[in-house]
């Protein structure tokens, strides 16, 4: 298909072949189903297992509250807020009241740089910063270093302030239509300034929608959150789906291995939403405990970064739960492929555990899926290239960034940047396998390499907690892989042990030729690993030309 502009191409990108059924819903028409209802939306857990509980009555009267707040500072629909905060109650409701509102939030991730931050504040065009008090120190810092930020108001809010407001005034009912924008969201990079996703209210709740539906939730299902909201994932899977569908979640300060199952179990949770770094601090704590039983949970749903078949396996068979593998972007709203959770163990297994990674699934309702070249045409099944998706869960672009753009929506979809390909089974679904970042594609000698498929075989290796592959640079073939660990408790550092492993179970382009020890492997808030961030690292093998023993 020819397209004659950059629109075009973004509003191919954005549609489906064959169109869903109207939602029928936006945020203000959500909201107002809560009212008057005492069954409990939200659970709060802080770092000290303090409970919290939000009914729909009361958080539908927070909302408003917090949206006279808006209003009173003369906020108008489609200006930004940000929200600086670590997970907590308030800060769903500032969401929710923004929504209400028309206005744009911007999550920051406490995690970034103060450069980063700033960039942040001043590219999303920020005028309001609700900050919790903790960090208020560290952003007025920020704010009062550039200029370009003197005109953000910033708001600290603690457990006495949290942005609600006491008055009884009028509240403004704006003009707010499904396709608002709702949040922009920077993605994380190992390199340069981040890019803001724009998400628009349908994109949130046509996730949500599709979401609910692939994992059986509806208003008798409870969720829980353990990721952090700044980021797609722990807003739409855990805070966005459950309200779509009148259910309930339990939102945890932060992760906790020691915790999780407890509260599971305290709270009868039915599903979490986890990245595949937690998963290995799950298995690793009960490596000599008994794994607990919890009749009611029915599945744990896992994407957003690398995930082996070794983690995945080791999981599964430690406490018995299947783990619903899925895919998707910030770009795409969240997730926009599931492994389906009704399959027998069995096929379960298969599709997990016998092609060399672990299957993230079949596309959602909300959009479809492809494979294409880099002339954007189809592959055959089997064939490597880079996953594509289209549908109305893709979002309406990146803000102020009309070169990244052109880059993102070149053929008309939107292009992940991730490789990976098809499988199909007996019925022809199609079920679909990541290999790794394109560019993050080791390219040894002119060869690419995946890196998740060295990944299987080093974090296998003996002594070995957790492990990535690492392209480094290297004058005999431009690049080498190296392999950076993370030792399980009391090993030893036997760099010729996990070598020889490596070699013994890859051919000698693919196998690590050097080994580099840490303490923890570098990975962004999402569980995604940042190996560029570790590549200096192999700096002294630069030289070294590596032959096969």
């Amino acid at each position: 298909m020819e397209f004659k502009s950059l629109e075009e191409k973004m509003d191919h990108a954005r549609s489906l072949t064959n169109p869903l059924p109207d939602l029928g819903v936006d945020f203000k028409k959500l909201l107002k189903k809560g009212i008057g209802s005492n069954k409990v939306y939200l659970t709060y857990r802080d770092a000290d297992q303090n409970r919290t509980e939000i009914t729909y009555r009361d958080f539908y009267e927070y909302v408003l509250n917090t949206a006279r707040f808006y209003q009173s500072k003369g906020l108008q629909p489609g200006d930004k807020i940000a929200t600086i905060s670590h997970n907590h109650w308030h800060t769903v409701v500032q969401y929710f009241a923004a929504w209400f509102c028309g206005l744009v939030v911007v999550p920051v991730n406490l995690g970034e740089d103060d450069s980063r931050v700033a960039y942040i504040l001043e590219n999303a065009e920020v005028k309001l910063a609700l900050v919790r008090d903790e960090y208020a120190g560290r952003v007025q810092s920020i704010i009062n270093k550039e200029i370009t930020l003197s005109g953000i108001e910033m708001v600290v809010c603690d457990e006495d302030v949290a942005c609600f407001s006491e008055e009884e005034g009028m509240l403004d009912d704006p003009e707010v239509d499904i396709e608002s924008e709702a949040l922009i969201v920077f993605t994380s990079g190992t390199t340069g300034n981040p890019k803001g996703v724009v998400l628009t209210q349908r994109n949130l709740l046509e996730d949500a929608r599709s979401t609910s539906r692939w994992h059986n939730i509806d208003g008798q299902t409870k969720m829980m959150c353990v990721l952090p909201i700044h980021h797609v994932n722990g807003t739409v899977v855990t805070m966005i789906t459950p309200f779509y569908v009148g259910g309930s979640t339990v939102l945890n300060q932060k992760f906790s291995a020691g915790h999780f199952f407890e509260v599971v179990e305290e709270e009868k949770v039915h599903i979490v939403s986890v990245v595949p770094t937690l998963l290995q601090y799950l298995t690793n704590y009960y490596s000599e405990k008994e794994a607990p039983s919890i009749d009611q949970f029915r599945h744990i749903i896992c994407g957003a970064g690398p995930l082996t078949v070794q983690v995945a396996q080791n999981f599964e068979e430690k406490f018995d739960i299947p783990i619903i593998h899925g895919y998707g972007l910030s770009e795409t709203t969240c997730y926009s492929c599931f492994m389906p959770a009704d399959h027998s163990k069995q096929e379960h297994n298969k599709w997990m555990r016998d092609f060399g990674y672990p299957s993230i699934g079949i596309p959602i309702p909300a959009n479809e899926m492809d494979i294409h070249d880099e002339k954007g045409n189809s592959v055959p099944e089997g064939e490597k290239g880079e996953i594509v998706i289209r549908g109305v869960n893709v979002m309406k672009g990146y803000f102020n960034n009309k070169e990244a753009n052109e880059s993102a929506f070149t053929n008309g979809w939107f292009r992940s940047g991730d490789e990976g390909f098809i499988k199909r089974d007996a019925k022809g679904n199609p079920f679909f396998f990541i290999t790794g970042r394109l560019k993050e594609l080791i390219i040894r000698g002119g060869i690419n390499l995946a890196p998740l498929e060295i990944d299987e075989v080093i974090n296998k290796a003996p002594g070995v907690k957790a492990g990535i592959s690492v392209g480094f640079e290297n004058d005999w073939y431009g690049e080498e892989v190296g392999a950076y660990i993370q030792l399980k408790e009391g090993a030893e550092e036997d760099e010729q042990s996990i070598l020889d492993y490596c070699h013994d179970h890859l051919p000698f382009s693919k196998a690590p030729k050097v080994v580099v020890f840490g303490d923890e492997l570098p990975v962004t808030s999402t569980g995604k690993y940042q190996r560029l961030k570790v590549a200096h690292l192999f700096g002294e093998w630069k030289e070294v030309q590596f032959r096969d023993r």
